[in-house]
């Protein structure tokens, strides 16, 4: 899928999945990841769960709806008083309003989203949450509009895989990123060797991994960057049984296409640090 193509299909699905968060209805029961026009009643497996029970009291549960991270990077990031921290891809504004609670009054949290449905649900999360030391911006993760050396830590749900240029993202987060500054997100990544056509037909269970990048690939795009001090850790790998548990297209051999992608796909949590 070409870079225009791949973008107009994710916009289209963030877009649906804002709309119906509105209704109350969580995004990751509905039509498939990638522009899938399939209903899929169960829940995701990357999706579901990343969040505690604590976290979901403190927000406006549409925030919570409107979710399709595959990790919960706020509480790894390691976030402090004080820091600057911008959100590649803020959907509804979950990950952008839990950081805003973690760098307290004295920090600020931006969140970059291309998407107009999900700009203004996650204004509206924001008015209802309370919170001050936010500012959501529209824009496109490989051209982020912030100034260069102006970011403490950058974090990410699922969103950096969604790219056709991810070379073009990790560097633009690399030039807004201060010396010292961290980069933080959670990502769906390979595991190994996976034939194209398995990718395809696992799409409807685990969601848009056609760009996935393999572990190497993406250790080696952060070194070129520049990069240091980068370590990619599992979070959750998925199993044979997730994909058993999802309903699929008509004619996929569940059980056999089930063993090609146990254990090849994994959201991780990427770290990787600017030099000083």
């Amino acid at each position: 899928m070409k870079g225009d193509e791949l973008k107009k299909v994710v916009s289209e699905k963030y877009s649906q999945a804002a709309l119906q968060a509105r209704t109350g209805k969580s995004s990751c029961c509905e039509p498939t990841c990638c522009g899938g026009t399939e209903q899929v009643p169960a829940a995701n497996p990357i999706t579901s769960n990343l969040y505690a029970e604590v976290e979901r009291r403190e927000l406006p549960e549409a925030a919570f709806l409107a979710s399709l991270g595959c990790g919960n990077p706020t509480a790894l990031a390691q976030l402090k008083p004080g820091d600057v921290v911008l959100d590649l891809g803020s959907g509804g504004g979950i990950d952008v309003l839990l950081s805003a609670k973690r760098v307290g009054p004295t920090g600020n949290v931006f969140g970059l989203d291309m998407t107009d449905e999900m700009l203004a649900l996650a204004q509206e999360n924001q008015k209802k949450s309370g919170l001050q030391n936010v500012v959501f911006l529209k824009g496109e993760i490989e051209s982020i509009p912030l100034p260069s050396k102006s970011v403490d830590v950058i974090i990410s749900n699922c969103v950096i895989n969604l790219s056709a240029d991810k070379d073009q993202v990790l560097r633009e987060a690399f030039r807004v990123l201060r010396p010292g500054g961290r980069l933080a997100v959670s990502d769906l990544v390979v595991r190994g060797k996976v034939p194209e056509a398995v990718r395809k037909n696992v799409e409807p269970w685990i969601g848009c991994i056609a760009g996935a990048l393999e572990e190497s690939e993406y250790r080696a795009k952060l070194l070129e960057v520049g990069f240091i001090d980068i370590s990619l850790e599992p979070t959750r790998v998925y199993q044979a049984g997730d994909a058993r548990e999802m309903p699929t297209k008509a004619g996929i051999d569940v059980d056999s296409m089930a063993q090609e992608v146990d254990g090849k796909f994994a959201s991780e949590f990427i770290k990787a640090t600017k030099p000083k």
